[in-house]
């Protein structure tokens, strides 16, 4: 039987290498490995890897699979900050590789659909993310109503290395039930290590939480979906996911596919403590090993 609950499972895409874990290729590579060896390998999603840095990606995996005999094709999600005009070399790039999916960062949506439905396999899904400026007042309708038209998923930021980085509750609620009220399936991505909300007593900045997430995906009114945002009860929040029914899990996991976190260890460990998953045999990560 899994350690690991339907709800939790594939959300925690591996973005190691990004900010700010910055976790060096060469390293990022036997971790992710182990991360998949692990008695919690059914929460870890694809490693993720900017267009950028796809030849030492290919080098760190050359390297790795010598030194242990062999091993299967790495999973991977490319991350296109550069737009539509990256995927095409990108895609070639990732040979070696097996292509988990494809986040495409672009100021046209109609744009990115046309590119991905040009060059794209069509076993291979996708995400497109649009500048948040871009997806207030009206403008997130146009975006949302492209895509629900398109095979390809949203993608949101909430969070970054700087305060303006993370949307409020409020704006967050917008795009969660937009993309509710039409059926379409979204990512996010930064700022989401932890599962409760809570203010960052580092840096002072607000996160949100990846259970605040989950339980407002499944809302279609803005309000309800803000209030849930808002909950810093650790205790409420866990109540609330033991108490969703098989379907309601389906619903939610149906919306919301994934998250980008550059650590395993930190919303891993918020499960663990929450009494949310049960810790299987052999080692956890550590906050050491996703920097």
């Amino acid at each position: 039987m899994s350690t690991i609950p339907p709800l939790f499972q594939d959300l925690f895409d591996d973005a190691a290498v990004f900010p700010p874990g910055n976790l060096p290729v060469a390293e990022a590579v036997p971790a992710h490995r182990a991360h998949r060896s692990a008695w919690y390998a059914e929460a870890v999603g694809p490693l993720l890897c900017g267009a950028g840095r796809l030849d030492e990606l290919a080098a760190a995996v050359e390297a790795a699979t010598a030194a242990v005999g062999g091993a299967p094709l790495l999973r991977v999600g490319l991350v296109l900050p550069g737009g539509s005009a990256e995927l095409g070399p990108a895609l070639a790039a990732a040979a070696p590789f097996e292509v988990a999916g494809v986040e495409l960062a672009t100021r046209d949506a109609r744009e990115a659909v046309a590119a991905l439905d040009l060059l794209l396999p069509t076993h291979v899904p996708a995400a497109v993310e649009l500048p948040r400026e871009l997806l207030r007042g009206d403008g997130l309708d146009e975006v949302l109503d492209v895509l629900v038209d398109s095979p390809y998923r949203a993608k949101f930021r909430t969070g970054g290395v700087a305060a303006d980085a993370f949307p409020d509750e409020d704006e967050l609620a917008g795009f969660l039930t937009g993309c509710a009220q039409r059926g379409l399936p979204y990512k996010c991505t930064a700022g989401l290590h932890h599962a409760v909300r809570h203010t960052d007593p580092a840096t002072g900045f607000e996160h949100h939480g990846f259970l605040n997430v989950l339980l407002a995906a499944r809302e279609t009114d803005r309000a309800a979906a803000a209030e849930l945002l808002a909950e810093r009860s650790g205790d409420v929040l866990a109540k609330a996911v033991r108490e969703l029914t098989e379907h309601q899990v389906t619903v939610i996991r149906n919306s919301f596919t994934a998250f980008g976190t550059c650590s395993i260890a930190e919303p891993l460990a918020d499960l663990v403590a929450l009494d949310l998953v049960s810790p299987g045999t052999g080692p956890s990560p550590t906050p050491q090993e996703d920097r």
